[in-house]
């Protein structure tokens, strides 16, 4: 059974909070393959208007080569996943997609 979503948490942290959780999840060491990604807005936006739609859920996979992803899906108020609306996988990995130098990314 599914577990609600709690509307009222605002996920918004501090950039310096970000950045301290980048560098211990790399350990302090440079950026690897599947250490982020981007995804275009509009398949984003078009998973999040879906009917029912309260919030979306990643999941971590890999593809045939190995290669990480993220998947991502909606979830609906009941706290479960849409999984018979938009699924997203496809993001752009970080190599090579990476930004210029930043504070998560250095």
């Amino acid at each position: 059974m599914g577990k609600p979503l709690d509307p009222k948490v605002d996920h918004r942290i501090a950039l310096t909070t970000a950045v301290a959780q980048a560098r211990k999840f790399r350990g302090g060491g440079a950026i690897r393959a599947g250490d982020s990604g981007a995804f275009n807005a509009a398949p984003v936006q078009a998973l999040l208007a879906q009917k029912g739609c309260v919030g979306m859920r990643y999941s971590l996979g890999r593809d045939e080569r190995g290669e990480p992803h993220m998947i991502l899906v909606g979830v609906n108020a009941k706290g479960n996943n849409m999984s018979d609306g938009i699924v997203l996988d496809g993001v752009f990995p970080c190599p090579p997609y990476c930004p210029d130098p930043d504070e998560l990314h250095k």
